[in-house]
C-alpha cells in the first residue's frame, strides 16, 4: 500500500494572498487616477489640446478659455478688450473657418470671417500669420495632410484677395493630428475640419 506524501505547507501563504490583494487594489487605484487625468479638459493647459488655440479659444465671439473674469490676460495674448491684441483677434474677429466634409472651398460663413480677419490684419500690419489646415479623423494620414494643405491654401488666397500682403501669410497642414474635439460623431468631426489663423508678431507690411 502506497502512502501519499502530505503536501508541504506553503510558508507565508496568507502573506502572499494579502500581497496579491494589495497589488490588485493598487492597480485599480492607478487605473482610476489615469482615467481621471484623461477626462481632465485642462490637462493640456488653458484651451485644451491646442493650448491657447484649443476648443473655446476659437471662432467669432469664442469662449476664450485662456482668460479669467474681467478679461484678465493669462495667456500672454493681451487684453481681449484691446482691438489691437491677439486675444481680441481670437475672440472678437474669429481665428478659424470650418469646412464641409472632404471640402476645401471656403463657405459663405467662412468668407465673412476671413473678410473680418483681412480687415484686422490690414489695420495691424505688424503681424504675420500662419494659416493652419486641419481635417477630421476619417481617412489616411497622408490624405488628410493633403486636404489640410488645400484648406489652408484656400483661406490664404482669400486673405490675399482682400489685400493682405502675401509675404505675411504662410501655410502649414496638420491633417488629422491636432483635433480640437475628440469623439466619433459628426459634431466633433465638423469642428475638426478647419483652417486656423495663428498670429505672430514681427511681420513687414
Amino acid at each position: 500500500m502506497m502512502l501519499k506524501r502530505p503536501k508541504a505547507a506553503v510558508p507565508g501563504g496568507r502573506n502572499k494572498e494579502q500581497t496579491m490583494r494589495i497589488l490588485t487594489k493598487a492597480a485599480l487605484l492607478m487605473t482610476v487616477l489615469g482615467l481621471a487625468a484623461c477626462n481632465n479638459p485642462d490637462r493640456f493647459g488653458a484651451g485644451g489640446a491646442d493650448g491657447a488655440y484649443g476648443a473655446g479659444g476659437y471662432g467669432a465671439g469664442g469662449q476664450g478659455g485662456g482668460f479669467g473674469a474681467g478679461g484678465v490676460d493669462s495667456t500672454g495674448l493681451g487684453d481681449p478688450n484691446d482691438p489691437r491684441s491677439q486675444a481680441y483677434f481670437q475672440q472678437r474677429v474669429g481665428d478659424r473657418v470650418l469646412f464641409g466634409y472632404d471640402q476645401h472651398t471656403v463657405s459663405p460663413e467662412g468668407r465673412s470671417i476671413l473678410s473680418a480677419q483681412a480687415g484686422w490684419l490690414n489695420s495691424n500690419p505688424s503681424y504675420a500669420i500662419i494659416m493652419e489646415g486641419h481635417a477630421d479623423e476619417k481617412g489616411t494620414r497622408e490624405y488628410n495632410i493633403a486636404l489640410g494643405a488645400r484648406r489652408a491654401a484656400s483661406a490664404q488666397q482669400f486673405l490675399i484677395s482682400q489685400g493682405v500682403n502675401p509675404s505675411r501669410v504662410r501655410t502649414i497642414s496638420y491633417g488629422k493630428e491636432r483635433p480640437v474635439q475628440a469623439c466619433s460623431d459628426e459634431a466633433c468631426y465638423a469642428q475638426n475640419r478647419r483652417a486656423v489663423t495663428v498670429l505672430s508678431v514681427g511681420a513687414g507690411s
